[in-house]
């Protein structure tokens, strides 16, 4: 039986229809930036306020100082120290930022009672493929390295993100087994996996459902060369072994173009012997993650998300 949108997803997308935006791919890309900044946020839950939030300055590969964001819901105690999610924003390596993720990186902490940080990775076309990996990366061992000087316990440490972040996720997952860094989760949300939009989904949901065929080819085109794109670095499906990645935690839209991608990389982590808990929501799209005022599922989805991390961070070393 085909997918069908819940009441609230398919009135939300006709109230997009309605609204006549340009799309992202008839933008040039700092118009684009400019117009998800400004829509990033309306229909997410108001930012809840949180005990701590501070601006932080992470070393990228080439030297250069990323901005990031902590996120947690509890003052530094040096009697006790707090596990942290990397999180890595969607975006299509292009769009999306530190402002874009805001809510949903609070309601994660509040979730989890984890402290998140959102890491502002450099944007293509103006950095290409690899430039967001090797901030991810750089990102991921430094707070292995430095995770004590915020307070916070680097024995507890997951990564996580949503889209394009999702992608960003799964490969820093690898690199961190191949570094010995041990993450006790990978959190990926609607995650793009596939080298190229060629699965049935993405021919299913090609129009219609808030992740438009054009935008991702266009998203795709501005990060990276059509000769690159089975590096498992932009592909993890690519990745010639799984085997010893941080256990996932899969959230995935029902009606979404990269829907199978995902089950794909699950069904991959699974044949790796790597624990895998997935979630399919019903009859919502891509970014539904991020649509808390509209969705329930939205809702339901953060809470479980900060039940998985909070399972993780408490299991025994």
């Amino acid at each position: 039986m085909a997918p069908v949108l819940t009441r609230r997803m398919a009135g939300l997308l006709e109230n997009i229809r309605r609204a006549n935006r340009t799309p992202f791919h008839a933008m040039t890309p700092q118009a684009a930036r400019r117009s998800y900044d400004a829509a990033a946020e309306i229909l997410e839950f108001p930012r809840v306020k949180l005990a701590r939030v501070e601006e932080l300055r992470i070393p990228s590969s080439n030297g250069a100082a990323l901005p990031a964001r902590l996120h947690a819901d509890s003052h530094p105690n040096t009697s006790e120290t707090l596990p942290a999610l990397l999180y890595l924003h969607g975006g299509g390596f292009t769009i999306g930022g530190l402002e874009t993720h805001d809510s949903l990186c609070r309601q994660i902490a509040l979730c989890s009672a984890a402290a998140v940080i959102a890491l502002d990775y450099r944007l293509a076309p103006e950095h290409r493929f690899p430039a967001a990996v090797d901030d991810a990366w750089a990102a991921l061992r430094w707070l292995g390295e430095h995770a004590a000087t915020l307070g916070l316990d680097a024995t507890r440490l997951a990564v996580g993100g949503d889209s394009a972040g999702g992608t960003l996720a799964a490969t820093c997952a690898i690199h961190a087994r191949d570094i010995g860094l041990a993450l006790r989760l990978q959190l990926l949300i609607t995650p793009g996996t596939t080298a190229h939009a060629d699965t049935p989904s993405q021919r299913e949901f090609a129009h219609g459902y808030l992740l438009e065929a054009e935008d991702i080819a266009w998203f795709f085109d501005q990060y990276i060369a059509r000769a690159q794109r089975t590096d498992w670095r932009f592909a993890p499906l690519e990745a010639d072994a799984l085997d010893d990645v941080a256990p996932a935690c899969v959230v995935l839209a029902e009606c979404d173009p990269l829907v199978d991608e995902g089950i794909a990389y699950a069904d991959k982590l699974r044949a790796a012997r790597v624990p895998v808990e997935l979630t399919l929501y019903r009859g919502v799209t891509h970014d539904f993650i991020k649509l808390g005022r509209v969705l329930p599922e939205a809702e339901t989805a953060q809470a479980a998300i900060g039940a998985a991390l909070k399972t993780a961070f408490d299991k025994p070393n």
